[in-house]
């Protein structure tokens, strides 16, 4: 079981709501890759989880750096609205999951 797998960035949402992290999908796909990899040579996996879901506190960042696949729209200053908004890991994962990590594009 492979658990809290996961890259925290300094993620920018942008005017139109969106957060472009090919950064993290890269990141996300070369550990997937070498989990296939991993199963072919024999080694049980019986789990992936990712870190995670969406952006959260961390102890040594605060909310300066983000680790989900949802940004959560507040700050160190303020809550602001707390609104959530699907980065493009959040699809690319989505497409991993629905095909058993077949497809990684």
């Amino acid at each position: 079981m492979i658990s809290e797998n996961g890259l925290g960035a300094y993620d920018t949402l942008t005017e139109d709501g969106r957060v472009h992290d090919d950064y993290r999908i890269a990141f996300l796909k070369a550990h997937v890759e070498a989990i296939n990899d991993a199963i072919e040579d024999g080694c049980e996996v019986i789990g992936y989880c990712t870190w995670s879901y969406q952006d959260l506190f961390s102890w040594l960042n605060g909310y300066a750096k983000r680790y989900g696949f949802v940004y959560v729209d507040r700050d160190e200053e303020s809550e602001k609205e707390l609104k959530r908004y699907k980065k493009d890991s959040f699809y690319w994962y989505q497409r991993v999951i629905e095909t058993n990590g077949e497809n990684l594009d």
